[in-house]
């Protein structure tokens, strides 16, 4: 199929009037994608930009930003140039870190409903491929790059993933196109950087449609990655639907791996990283505990807890610092170091008789007890307990207090007030 084809294909997946981003490197590749979304957006138009993310890593980072400025300037296509901090400490090594900090621009920039191209072509599929294999992954991690899927409410797609880049490179040969070259592609030390200069050449020689082959075998991994995404999503909704509360009977009658791809299933609907193998089977070999044993296991950007016959898949929890105490009209939403509260509290003079009342917010401490309609004084614990808080959930819980006396108990992630004092009632502020 012809390339301008290819692109018209990709241009169907953004509805008129939504913008299309090309990503930007300067290379090859991205450079000229967006040579060819300047040709489909004038036969279809679409409202067009790119974005050129500025790491910083190496001294030809600026050579880069200024060829894309002169390329945008020659194309007539509008330019967001946007400059990241790669931390090289997280533990992802420094091409995973950069690609972490690329796709938190591309996230800040890229609206909703519109769609993100980038320019991997079919010889970056096989490096893929093969490094994941090397690294042992499964059918997820065999499954390379996709031609297109949603993320995050945006749309992303590669246009080029079939196409090797000596076709690439002809075809800009042929429109005069002019690009850059990153001067550290060419340093063997990086894995990606081995195995295109190294060891895919060499597997061309003895198998010409190496490259073919491996896109090939990505697809089909792409494919049954698909089905298994369905299995778990029949199994989910057979275990009441809720992603992250996972009844461990229902686990049980499930097999090892069907419990394995559920918990990975569960985590990517809830937006949460996935945990990784041997945090996994940790996990999973604790499902058996007792109740009251307190199991948690985390991970960066994830954990789970079990607690009452279930398990809980959540983001890292946050306690509020012990020392954290503030002053509060009621009247007005009440700030917490994990953001603004939705309702305020109106008490018992139902605001006109407290409008010089100041209230106290603090960190729940133990021991705080409150007196209810009809209950008299209760004792805060076991309020909590039962109305089935989770015990992670009562480690950063703010307690709202007139004078001495707790009126207030309010989870400030969720935003809800969990118990009201006799005479107090929320509202909007």
């Amino acid at each position: 199929m012809p390339l301008q084809a290819m692109i018209d294909d990709a241009l169907a997946h953004t509805a008129p009037g939504r913008c299309v981003w090309v990503a930007l490197s300067g290379g090859l590749d991205s450079s000229l994608l967006l040579a060819l979304a300047v040709d489909a957006c004038r036969r279809h138009p679409r409202p067009l930009r790119a974005l050129h993310v500025h790491h910083g890593l190496q001294a030809a980072a600026d050579d880069f930003e200024g060829h894309c400025r002169v390329l945008c300037e020659r194309l007539g296509v509008a330019l967001r140039v946007t400059r990241v901090e790669v931390d090289r400490v997280n533990g992802q090594g420094l091409e995973g870190a950069a690609r972490e900090a690329r796709y938190a621009a591309f996230l800040r920039h890229v609206a909703a409903g519109e769609s993100l191209w980038l320019a991997q072509h079919r010889d970056d599929q096989a490096e893929t491929l093969m490094l994941a294999a090397l690294r042992g992954s499964g059918v997820r991690g065999l499954a390379a790059m996709p031609a297109e899927r949603d993320w995050q409410g945006r749309r992303l797609l590669r246009p080029l993933l079939d196409i090797p880049r000596a076709r690439l490179e002809a075809d800009a040969a042929r429109r005069g196109l002019a690009w850059t070259e990153d001067p550290s592609n060419a340093e063997c030390d990086q894995d990606r950087n081995y195995l295109r200069h190294a060891i895919l050449p060499r597997l061309a020689e003895r198998w010409p449609q190496a490259g073919r082959s491996l896109s090939r075998s990505a697809a089909l991994c792409g494919e049954a990655d698909g089905l298994l995404a369905e299995l778990a999503g029949l199994d989910l909704a057979g275990l009441g639907g809720d992603p992250g509360r996972l009844s461990l009977d229902g686990l049980s009658r499930l097999s090892a791996p069907r419990r394995r791809l559920l918990v990975r299933h569960c985590c990517e609907r809830l937006g949460l990283s996935l945990p990784p193998a041997r945090r996994l089977e940790s996990l999973l070999a604790q499902l058996g505990a007792r109740v009251d044993a307190g199991v948690r296991v985390a991970w960066r950007g994830g954990e789970a807890r079990v607690w009452r016959g279930h398990l809980y898949l959540l983001a890292p929890m946050q306690a509020l610092p012990s020392t954290w105490e503030i002053e509060w009209d009621e009247r007005g939403p009440l700030v917490t170091p994990f953001g603004r509260s939705t309702t305020a509290l109106v008490g018992p003079g139902g605001g006109s008789e407290t409008d010089d009342l100041r209230l106290r917010a603090t960190p729940r401490r133990g021991g705080e007890r409150l007196r209810l309609a009809g209950r008299g004084r209760r004792d805060l614990k076991r309020l909590l307990q039962e109305l089935e808080v989770p015990p992670w959930r009562r480690e950063r819980l703010v307690v709202v207090w007139s004078g001495n006396a707790p009126v207030a108990v309010l989870d400030p992630v969720d935003e809800q007030w969990l118990v009201l004092s006799e005479g107090w009632r929320a509202s909007p502020p």
